[in-house]
Order: structure tokens, then C-alpha cells, then sequence
């Protein structure tokens, strides 16, 4: 099989460029979306700890069986830790073998990222130029850079309460856009913008944006509330909204909707993608994707790693299942020379 480490990671994404990189899993989570119904989906398996949360995430089509490991232990980054950390296995569904084991630390970020891209082809207005970011932690500049391959984006507006990961933003970003502008609050960096990501840590139910705050006709990608008691978002805003979700069974359990159960959601972002509900349908209307993350997204950017690796490849393979002579002689094999 094959194994994908950190390093092989980075020299992937360098080897192509990481416009390329977003641009084809993009396209591969376009197209896995856009077959849905052919999945074998389920919500992820999490464990909850007063300190933070581990999960499982599994999803499969007929051919290739996905999952990934990862955590979520905000308090982390105080002890010099990241605050999200994941490895994934793609196999074949033929055999059961596993066909790559990967690093998924900046994969889950990459796929993250590209996922909000993805939402804001269908869901942000054509002339969104101004892009505000509320948190500026490990997630951001992947967001934005993302955001920037699908929109026109000439102005990034961005706050979080901690200014070193402010000034780390603005030095990874630098002479990227037109306007970096740094701001002193959250509503200072919603003002006007027309696309709005939040991307916080703390596991409490926040209320980082409320309906002033937003522009008429604004898209809103909220990531950061991902589990039972962490949301962002003032549940009133919801009532103004057209609500977009990954998955209703896992979004209704962990997303923005826990806090407003009776919110209608317009529709799952699959329905979106194939037609099958509208996306935006003026330019005055507010729409939210309630972006928890979910294992249709990590299949794809398996999927896309695997493909690279063979194109490039980057990569070693590893014994990790033994090759036997004889399949039924496992305990000689493990006896005997």
C-alpha cells in the first residue's frame, strides 16, 4: 500500500501548486457530490471529552472505501499542539486492502477550504468581491485562498480576538490581494462583505454574527460550530436565511441548526449541485452554508491524493498487510522464515 506522510504532502501540493491542487479537488468534490445516491453515507462516529472530541469519519461508493481519524481539542494550540490533527485510509472495496494510508493534518484543511469554494458557487452572489474571515487560526488562509479561485475577491477583511494569529494571516497573505485589511472587531469585519467565513475554535454557543451585522444578499460559510455545543452564529440570523447543509443527520446533531431546531433548511448541498433545489435566486437574498465537514469530502480528497501520487509518484509503498504464499497459512507465516 501506499503511504502518504506530512512530507510527501507538501511536496505534492509544491509539485503542482496549490491553485492546481484547489482547483482539481474541487472538481473532484463537484463530482462526488453530483453522485450522491451512489454512497453509502453515515453521520461520524465522535466521542466527546470536556477537553475536546475524537472522530471517526467513514464514506464509500461500490469501489473505494474511505475513513478518517481526527480530533478536535481546542485548547491544544496553549500547549504548542495543533488544534485538529488527522490521518485517512482509502481501500478497495473489492478486497478489503487498503490501497493508501495518508496524512489528512493539512489534507482536512485543504478539503475544508475547498468545500466553502464549492458552497459559494452556488450560494454566493456573482459580484462577491469583499471577503470577510472571523478567526484567523490554522484554517484561514487555506479558506481564503480557496474562496479566491471561485471568486473575484479584492478585498479580505479579517478579525480574531488573538493578534499574533492576526499578523500571522496577514504575513502568509501578503501582497495576495489588493486589500488585506485588519480589523478591531467582528462587526467591523463584516461590514459590507458580501462573502463571510467563520472559522472559531471555542466550543461554546457563540454569537460572533447577528442579522445587522450582514450585508443584504451576503453568503455566509459558517465551519467553525462542528459539534454538540459550538456554534457561531445568532440563532435569529438563521430565521432570515436560505440554510444549506452537508448532511442533515449529522448537521441537525452538530451545526449552526442545533440552536434553532425549528430553522427550515432549504435543502442538502448535493440537491443544490445536481438541480434538484435552487441555489441563490437574487442577489438580495441571505444564504448559509452550515458547513460541519463530512466523509463524502475526505473520500474525494483521498481520492485526488491517490491520483496524484500516482501521476507524480510522490509517495513509498509500505508493507502494512502480509503477502503470504499460501492466504491460509497466516500463523506459519508469522513463525517461519
Amino acid at each position: 500500500m501506499r503511504l502518504i506522510t506530512t512530507t510527501d504532502m507538501c511536496q505534492l501540493v509544491r509539485h503542482i501548486g496549490l491553485d492546481e491542487f484547489n482547483a482539481r479537488l474541487l472538481k473532484n468534490l463537484e463530482e462526488d457530490f453530483s453522485r450522491w445516491e451512489q454512497f453509502h453515507l453515515s453521520p461520524r462516529h465522535a466521542t466527546h471529552y470536556h477537553h475536546g472530541v475524537i472522530e471517526l469519519m467513514p464514506s464509500s461508493d461500490d469501489d473505494l472505501y474511505a475513513f478518517k481519524y481526527v480530533n478536535g481539542h481546542p485548547s491544544n494550540p496553549q500547549q504548542g499542539k495543533l488544534c485538529v490533527v488527522a490521518v485517512g485510509m482509502l481501500a478497495d472495496v473489492a478486497t478489503g486492502y487498503p490501497l493508501m494510508l495518508c496524512e489528512m493534518t493539512w489534507l482536512t484543511a485543504l478539503r475544508t477550504a475547498s468545500t466553502a469554494a464549492l458552497g459559494a458557487q452556488y450560494l454566493a452572489r456573482k459580484e462577491s468581491h469583499v471577503l470577510a474571515i472571523i478567526g484567523t487560526g490554522a484554517q484561514s488562509e487555506f479558506q481564503v485562498s480557496a474562496l479566491a479561485g471561485v471568486c473575484d475577491i479584492h478585498a479580505v477583511r479579517y478579525y480574531d480576538p488573538d493578534a499574533k494569529a492576526m499578523a500571522k494571516f496577514a504575513n502568509n497573505l501578503k501582497g495576495r490581494f489588493s486589500q488585506l485589511l485588519a480589523c478591531k472587531s467582528a462587526e467591523e469585519a463584516a461590514e459590507g462583505a458580501s462573502l463571510i467565513v467563520t472559522a472559531t475554535a471555542a466550543k461554546r454557543h457563540n454569537r460572533i454574527l447577528t442579522r445587522d451585522m450582514v450585508s443584504p444578499g451576503a453568503h455566509i460559510h459558517a465551519l467553525g460550530g462542528d459539534c454538540p455545543g459550538k456554534t457561531e452564529l445568532d440563532p435569529a440570523l438563521l430565521d432570515h436565511a436560505k440554510i444549506v447543509v452537508e448532511y442533515s443527520p449529522q448537521s441537525q446533531i452538530e451545526g449552526e441548526i442545533q440552536n434553532r431546531p425549528e430553522a427550515t433548511i432549504h435543502a442538502e448541498l448535493w440537491e443544490i449541485i445536481t438541480g434538484r433545489r435552487p441555489g441563490r435566486e437574487s442577489d438580495e437574498e441571505l444564504t448559509i452554508l452550515d458547513s460541519v465537514g463530512f466523509a463524502l469530502e475526505d473520500f474525494s480528497a483521498l481520492r485526488l491524493v491517490n491520483e496524484l501520487a500516482e501521476e507524480t509518484g510522490i509517495g513509498q509503498e509500505t508493507s502494512l498487510i502480509p503477502d503470504l504464499k499460501d492466504p491460509k497459512n497466516l500463523f506459519g507465516a508469522l513463525l517461519n522464515d
